[in-house]
């Protein structure tokens, strides 16, 4: 195995291994697929998406198994879902109005081969962000964070010296939403089990979501809202990776802490309103400045009709719910569950069709930056039960936490602890400063 071999560690842990890696190939559909340009839908096309978000799935070996390649698998069985899933071969291109379209080029996704000597024992107990030396396991090829003419899909295949083995992958996410990933690679790991089509078609129809002749914003859009930053300098040098593990336990206790008529809440409103304010606290933000909440919602079945099953497009909106941190912080815990409960209710088919209009109207700006915090819920979409002929994934979710450059958001991925707790485990970004003020207001309100 020739190209590149290198070892490193990682602040969480002292584990450190080399990884060797083979060139990377473009893995092509199995079948000439059609040559042909698709728009991409006007909620596809925001700048906030133009970013490539990392995924890990681990499994340990399997004796069953043990005659047959991970890499060898993995890449065949991509290259049959690329035949019907065949935008992910193309590039990305941009055309007036910084509008995106997709080149159906056929040209490939981008793939790793790559061995590790090391073995899944030597990770311990905590298969969980922040992964050691991740960036050996997801190799950047040069130029693969561009947006666009840059592979859509970079995938890397690490067999572990005990038989298991980590499938790492990141993909553009102007692409597809946590929805649309789940279904991708539900196909995949389905061309390993041999059919020849997957038992959901993928549908691209971006046109349903795209901007209205003329655009014409209805609703009140504050995750859009021009900020000024009013603190100098930030504080974005000296970041901390960390995950935090909820099971019934946290959750019951945090629970405990709500009025009864909100004690109906979900988990996520819970979980999504703890940190919230712990987060705030542990940034000491001035208690008049206004802080941001923003909820990504899956909007599919807001719709009249439906957006049809198989949909694989971002299909997203993030609402906002605004209020200052003193308010947030100072209120009793029941204030900030009902201010995210509320939040996710805006969520309408107007809504939608209102943020495209909006990206249109105003040049695809961005979310606002200053003082926001994203949370997106990926426990629904399962990715712990991609098997490729391994079993169920240890872990399967998302890599780390942040969106691009965007480093304040967290992802809710469904876990089983060491101890075989089912829960959510939750990674975050903060300075180093901030971390320790945050564990202990986290620890603070577990411990009521």
């Amino acid at each position: 195995m020739a190209s590149s071999s290198s070892s490193s560690s990682s602040s969480s842990s002292s584990l450190m291994f080399t990884v060797r890696r083979c060139q990377p190939q473009l893995v092509v559909p199995a079948i000439p697929t059609p040559h042909e340009v698709k728009p991409l839908s006007d909620i596809d096309d925001q700048e906030a998406l133009r970013f490539h978000i990392p995924f890990i799935q681990i499994y340990r070996k399997k004796a069953s198994m043990a005659e047959k390649d991970p890499v060898q698998v993995i890449r065949q069985a991509l290259s049959q879902t690329l035949v019907f899933y065949y935008p992910f071969a193309g590039r990305l291109r941009e055309g007036p109005h910084r509008k995106l379209m997709v080149n159906c080029t056929g040209e490939g996704a981008m793939f790793v081969e790559a061995d590790a000597d090391v073995t899944l024992e030597q990770f311990g107990d905590s298969l969980q962000p922040p992964f050691p030396c991740f960036h050996e396991l997801l190799y950047h090829v040069p130029a693969s964070q561009q947006i666009t003419n840059t592979p859509l899909l970079l995938v890397q295949v690490t067999r572990l010296r005990c038989g298991g083995f980590i499938l790492a992958f990141c993909f553009n996410h102007i692409m597809c939403d946590g929805a649309g990933l789940s279904q991708f690679m539900s196909t995949w790991a389905e061309m390993v089990r041999g059919p020849t089509k997957p038992s959901i078609p993928p549908v691209w129809c971006r046109e349903l979501l795209m901007a209205r002749h003329p655009p014409r914003i209805t609703c009140n859009h504050r995750e859009f809202e021009h900020v000024p930053d009013t603190v100098k300098g930030s504080n974005q040098h000296d970041m901390v990776l960390r995950s935090f593990f909820f099971g019934p336990s946290q959750i019951a206790t945090i629970r405990g802490l709500v009025p009864p008529h909100l004690r109906h809440c979900t988990t996520f409103d819970l979980i999504t309103a703890c940190f919230w304010r712990c987060r705030t606290k542990a940034l000491q933000i001035e208690a008049d400045e206004d802080v941001r909440m923003m909820v990504i919602v899956n909007a599919r079945a807001r719709l009249n009709p439906p957006l049809p099953v198989g949909y694989y497009g971002n299909a997203i909106a993030y609402p906002a719910a605004v209020t200052t941190a003193g308010k947030l912080c100072e209120n009793p815990f029941g204030y900030a569950v009902n201010l995210i409960n509320k939040v996710k209710g805006e969520v309408t088919e107007e809504y939608v069709h209102s943020v495209a209009d909006l990206m249109v109207s105003k040049g695809r700006c961005s979310f606002t930056t200053v003082r926001s915090f994203i949370v997106s819920d990926l426990r629904r979409f399962s990715f712990r039960e991609i098997d490729f002929g391994w079993g169920k994934a240890l872990y399967g979710g998302i890599a780390k936490a942040g969106a691009g450059a965007f480093p304040a958001v967290i992802y809710l991925t469904s876990h089983e602890n060491a101890n075989g707790e089912e829960g959510v485990v939750i990674p975050i970004w903060l300075p180093a400063k901030a971390m320790e003020r945050f564990e202990h207001e986290l620890s603070d309100m577990l411990r009521n």
